[in-house]
């Protein structure tokens, strides 16, 4: 498919609402679990002027679909207050699963409208199947990006709801650098990370051709 700003704008309205429906889900849980912060800080919304970061939900996402690469991303992270979680290391690793979860589900749910409508297979034309091939490609990307155990990303919070206090505490000294380390991870085995990513989303296709008997 020939790169054209269109395409470009449609790639953009998918990450932008993807990244807003993630972090709606981390506030939404840790408000369920009795964190007030994102609430008091206006991030229970869809508002995305609330949660858009100009490079992580713009800009990266965009060259990554330039580069014909996965496309992932993010938004400005939903804060919370462990201390005021159930649970708390605990209700902390729930508040962070529920992002990529979210993703995940939101992937699987227009897999299987466009599945059984024929949208995703070009029978409501091409940019339509366009359109439900990044629903499903850009959640999923985000799913599996976030669970890397690296911090600050979500996967290492379930890191730390299991891990010993030796190794929790590595996890937190590391944390104000983590997405740093993230970005030299990528441009250092960019072609290892890219891998990881479509085999991640080729193995999460197959399970839902299997779920809807296909």
């Amino acid at each position: 498919m020939n790169l054209n700003f269109g395409y470009i704008i449609i790639i953009l309205i998918i990450v932008v609402c993807s990244v807003i429906l993630h972090e709606l889900a981390h506030g939404l849980v840790a408000y369920l679990l009795g964190d007030n912060t994102a609430k008091e800080a206006g991030r229970l919304t869809l508002n995305p002027i609330k949660h858009i970061d100009p490079y992580m939900s713009i800009l990266v996402p965009v060259v990554l679909y330039i580069l014909k690469a996965p496309v992932f991303g993010g938004a400005k992270p939903v804060p919370i207050n462990p201390q005021n979680l159930k649970w708390k290391e605990w209700g902390m690793a729930l508040v962070a699963i529920a992002g990529p979860f979210t993703n995940l589900l939101l992937a699987f749910i227009f897999f299987v409208i466009g599945h059984f409508t024929g949208w995703l297979y070009g029978t409501g034309g091409e940019v339509v199947a366009f359109i439900f091939t990044e629903l499903v490609f850009v959640n999923l990307g985000f799913m599996i990006f976030n669970i890397l155990p690296i911090p600050p990303l979500d996967g290492s919070r379930v890191l730390y709801a299991i891990a010993p206090d030796g190794f929790r505490l590595f996890l937190q000294n590391i944390e104000r650098y983590g997405i740093i380390i993230v970005y030299m991870l990528i441009l250092l085995f960019g072609e290892v990370f890219s891998n990881l990513m479509v085999n991640g989303m080729d193995s999460l296709l197959k399970a839902f051709y299997f779920i809807v008997g296909a």
